[in-house]
């Protein structure tokens, strides 16, 4: 009776009805495509070998030693996004269910796609929030630019370097979002009732956010020092505001050319273009970009935090912390700026911001927003706080502000401070209560 039944799920094959000729092997074209699948799978990890890796990864996570559990943890992360993936591209693309294939491993001397995607998802996602200024934006523009891949990925066949084949995509996705909004940073405006202080009013960015530092890639065994440390460091907030004034093509050419480090041919295919074009956007871009950035920041040079700077960032949390606007205020520069994004308030220079301030940190006063605690942390290679609040007659320490923070360059006090809203705080690895 064994052969009536079907050697993949087990059915009973339909009856014959008097018809000649040969028999049914399987019960259906779906499971006679799953054993020709399961015959040619390659060698190497299958989406259930992904799924055993998760349970194994899991059941080692234990709280000490705690670069023991950064480490475990990593893996689980690296293997759960791969799983993400591959589910992601079998849902979009129509499958009706994630089989065996084989998932790491190329078959006949091919790339793999889920490996392609594992190698260059963080930069991808960097080069889309460069491009855009957004976090939020940036993942789905990841999303869309493997999405459009996976829909490509016959017609590349490794014909040509898949880097810049996928950054192709990507500053295309990006193009396309940036035509779409045909959005332009504008200056703060005054809010009726509130003192601004008397310097000019910053540049708005609405849909600027931070970046997560532990998101940013690493740099590629086979990447020059000099190479890794451009990329990972134009990413800082006054750089990513100065490039939202870019035309879309002049900011994409700019990204790929300066802060990516891709030669001129490389941007030119990147951008479906030529060269003559590129250097031609590299000449506006360029000292256009100039003209937005602080005087005393006129070029992309590296600004590592320092000791001292680090220091400034545990004095600011603990005069936070104990409510005290005096501690607070010695940190500050005189002409320093604060900036909400994507709230209108704004404010420029230390009496101004300490006017703002003052209010929220009296317990006596009725506008008082609760006691503090902040949680030091990293973003677009800058220092950070991420702060927390009780409110009065609460008992939990909830998520409300994520401060990032830059330093004047002489005497490392605070020149300027971004808040951002709470609802990134888990791309942070940032719990919203304490």
């Amino acid at each position: 009776m064994g052969t009536d039944l079907c050697p993949v799920c087990g059915t009973r094959l339909a009856g014959r009805d008097g018809r000649t000729g040969r028999s049914s092997v399987y019960c259906s074209a779906a499971c006679r495509q799953k054993a020709y699948r399961e015959r040619h799978r390659p060698q190497g990890r299958t989406v259930q070998g992904l799924i055993d890796d998760i349970g194994r990864q899991a059941g080692l996570l234990a709280t000490r030693p705690v670069g023991a559990l950064y480490d475990t943890v990593s893996e689980l992360s690296v293997s759960v996004a791969r799983l993400r993936r591959v589910a992601r591209a079998v849902r979009d693309t129509g499958g009706d269910s994630v089989t065996p294939d084989n998932v790491t491993e190329p078959a006949g001397g091919e790339p793999d796609f889920g490996a392609l995607t594992e190698r260059y998802r963080r930069e991808i996602q960097v080069h889309c929030y460069r491009m855009t200024g957004s976090y939020d934006e940036a993942e789905d523009l990841v999303q869309e630019t493997f999405l459009r891949a996976w829909r490509a990925w016959g017609g590349f066949q490794g014909r040509a370097s898949a880097r810049i084949w996928l950054y192709r995509i990507a500053t295309n996705a990006c193009l396309d979002l940036l035509r779409r909004t045909a959005r332009r940073p504008r200056r703060y405006e005054p809010v009726p009732g509130m003192r601004h202080g008397d310097g000019e009013p910053p540049v708005r960015v609405t849909w600027l956010q931070p970046y997560p530092d532990d998101e940013m890639p690493l740099a590629d065994e086979h990447e020059r020092p000099e190479s890794a440390a451009v990329s990972r460091e134009t990413l800082e907030l006054v750089l990513l505001a100065a490039i939202q004034h870019l035309p879309p093509r002049q900011r994409a050419a700019l990204v790929l050319r300066d802060a990516l480090g891709l030669t001129a041919a490389e941007t030119a295919e990147a951008m479906d273009t030529s060269v003559a074009s590129v250097n031609s956007a590299l000449q506006r871009a360029r000292p256009a970009l100039r003209e937005q950035l602080p005087r005393q920041r006129a070029d992309w040079r590296t600004t590592v935090p320092t000791e001292g700077q680090r220091a400034v960032l545990d004095r600011y949390m603990a005069a936070v912390g104990h409510l005290d606007l005096d501690a607070t205020a010695a940190l500050l520069a005189e002409d320093v700026t604060l900036t909400m994004p994507p709230n209108p308030f704004w404010f420029t220079g230390r009496e101004a911001f300490l006017d703002f301030v003052r209010a929220g940190l009296d317990p006596a006063a009725p506008t008082f927003l609760g006691h503090r605690r902040s949680v030091p942390t990293r973003a677009n290679g800058q220092l950070a706080a991420a702060n927390y609040v009780r409110r009065p007659g609460t008992s939990v320490y909830r998520a409300q502000v994520l401060d990032v923070l830059r330093f004047d360059d002489h005497d490392d006090r605070i020149a300027e401070i971004t808040s951002f809203e709470p609802h990134l705080f888990p791309a942070f690895g940032l719990p919203l209560r304490l």
